[in-house]
C-alpha cells in the first residue's frame, strides 16, 4: 500500500477517505495522489484539446488548484508525500487511467451512498470505479479517526476465480495485522449444506500462507444482507468482496452485490477485481 490514489471533489466524504489514506500511507511510508477531474461541458477530443484556451475552463482550474492548495496543508498530511493532479477528463475515467498510470496499489474514495431511484438511475463515479477498476478500491462512508482493519470480512463464494484477487486481500490483511472472517453465506436460492460449504472454504485456503484467520457460515435471505448482519454481529472494522466488474445489460439485470455494499453499508468497503 505504497501508492495511494484519492480522487476528491472537495466534499466532506471525500476529505473522510483523504483522512483515511493519509493514515494508511504513513503506515507503510506511502505518497499519495490528489486527483480532480475537471469534467468539461462538451465532449469529444476538440473539447479537451481546446480546454486550456477557454477562459471559463482556467478559471475552474485556478480555482480547482487553489482548493487543492489548501487541503494538501492539512494538519493531518504533514509528513505524507503527496502529489496534484488536475485532469479535463469525466470522473470515473480519470480516476481509473490515473490509478494505472501511477501504478497505484489502492483507490480510497468516499461515497455518500444512495438509495431507491437516485441509486437506480443515477449510480456514482464511486459505483463506476468499483466496477471498473483493476485496482483496490477502499470506500469511506464516514469520518474514521482512527482508521482499523483488525477485523475483516471478506465475503465469497471461495470459487477458484477468486484465488488470485485473494492474493490481494492476503496482502492487505498481512499489511494491517487484520484477523480475516472469512464469511460464506447461504442463502435460500443457493443453499448448501453446512458440510459442503465448510469443505469448500477449507480446500479454498489451504491455498494461502495466512494465519490469523476464522471461517464462518451466515444464513439470511440475500447475499447482501448476509454480509452486513454478519458484519454488525462481530462488530466488523472493514468488509471485503471480489467484483465481476459487470457491464451492459448483464450488470442492469444482475446488478453487483460489492456496488449495493459500496451504497448500502456504514463500515468502509474494500473491492478487488476478479
Amino acid at each position: 500500500m505504497k501508492r495511494i490514489l484519492v480522487p476528491t471533489d472537495f466534499s466532506k466524504h471525500a476529505e473522510y477517505a483523504l483522512k483515511v489514506a493519509a493514515q494508511i500511507a504513513k503506515k507503510n511510508d506511502g505518497e499519495i495522489f490528489l486527483v480532480h477531474m475537471l469534467e468539461l461541458p462538451t465532449s469529444g477530443n476538440d473539447a479537451l484539446s481546446r480546454a486550456h484556451d477557454i477562459p471559463e475552463l482556467m478559471f475552474f482550474k485556478n480555482a480547482a488548484v487553489a482548493k487543492l492548495d489548501e487541503l494538501m496543508d492539512a494538519a493531518y498530511l504533514d509528513g505524507v508525500k503527496i502529489s496534484r493532479i488536475i485532469q479535463f477528463e469525466m470522473a470515473f475515467e480519470g480516476i481509473i487511467k490515473n490509478g494505472e498510470a501511477h501504478n497505484a496499489d489502492l483507490i480510497v474514495m468516499g461515497s455518500h451512498g444512495a438509495n431507491g431511484f437516485q441509486e437506480m438511475f443515477i449510480g456514482s463515479n464511486t459505483e463506476k470505479v468499483v466496477r471498473n477498476s483493476n485496482v483496490p478500491v477502499l470506500v469511506i462512508k464516514r469520518e474514521e479517526d482512527t482508521f482499523s482493519a483488525s477485523k475483516f470480512v471478506f465475503a465469497s463464494d471461495f470459487s477458484d476465480e477468486i484465488k488470485k484477487p485473494f492474493e490481494k486481500v492476503v496482502e492487505f490483511v498481512n499489511k494491517f495485522g487484520s484477523h480475516l472472517y472469512l464469511a460464506n453465506i447461504n442463502t435460500p436460492n443457493n443453499f448448501k449444506s453446512t458440510k459442503v460449504a465448510q469443505k469448500q472454504m477449507d480446500e479454498f485456503i489451504a491455498n494461502f500462507k495466512i494465519d490469523n484467520y476464522s471461517t464462518h457460515i451466515y444464513n439470511d435471505v440475500n447475499v447482501e444482507k448476509g454480509i452486513l448482519h454478519f458484519a454488525k454481529s462481530i462488530d466488523a472494522d472493514i468488509i471485503g468482496m471480489s467484483t465481476h466488474g459487470r457491464k451492459g445489460l448483464s450488470h442492469f439485470f444482475n446488478g453487483s452485490i460489492s456496488e449495493d455494499l459500496v451504497n448500502h453499508a456504514k463500515r468502509p468497503v474494500i473491492t478487488f477485481k476478479i
